[in-house]
């Protein structure tokens, strides 16, 4: 082993934002009726300025019949070698789409680059209503995490 100091590293409020930003994918935790956690594997989008996590979902699912019940909500990542790890505690909001184009329904579209062809974006909003899609903004009133300085041999550990 090397003589040099490893250990965590407490990330400013910059970083931690700035790695929401970077990454697609995390853990959203949510309370079930008992008391305890229930976990999603969820595509988000992050909007520092807002300092809000939107995420996709449907209005049936398990999470947000349990956001609707209890509105806390935890949003967990980490960088591929699982050495910094961010969470942003929130309070979510639920906005469903219930015709086509509604603000719900662009703000979903928003989420998705890459729509530009008109009959595409109609198409895609029509299909949101279709699949009684919501949106989740996971509004971060709380954000913290820690890098680790680890040797080589234990990042893949």
């Amino acid at each position: 082993m090397s003589e040099h100091p490893r250990g965590p590293a407490v990330l400013t409020q910059e970083d931690l934002s700035r790695l929401l930003s970077e990454h697609l994918f995390g853990a959203l935790a949510t309370n079930n009726s008992g008391g305890h956690p229930q976990l999603s594997t969820v595509l988000y989008r992050w909007d520092p300025a807002e300092r809000v996590a939107r995420v996709s979902s449907t209005a049936g699912r398990l999470k947000v019949r349990q956001l609707r019940r209890d509105p806390r909500a935890a949003l967990y990542l980490t960088t591929r070698d699982h050495t910094t790890y961010v969470v942003a505690e929130a309070t979510a909001e639920i906005a469903a789409t219930t015709e086509p184009g509604d603000a719900a329904g662009r703000e979903l579209l928003a989420m998705v680059p890459g729509i530009d062809d008109p009959e595409e974006r109609e198409a895609f909003l029509k299909r949101q209503v279709d699949e009684e899609r919501v949106v989740i903004r996971l509004r971060v009133h709380r954000l913290y995490g820690m890098a680790l300085d680890l040797p080589p041999e234990l990042r893949d550990a």
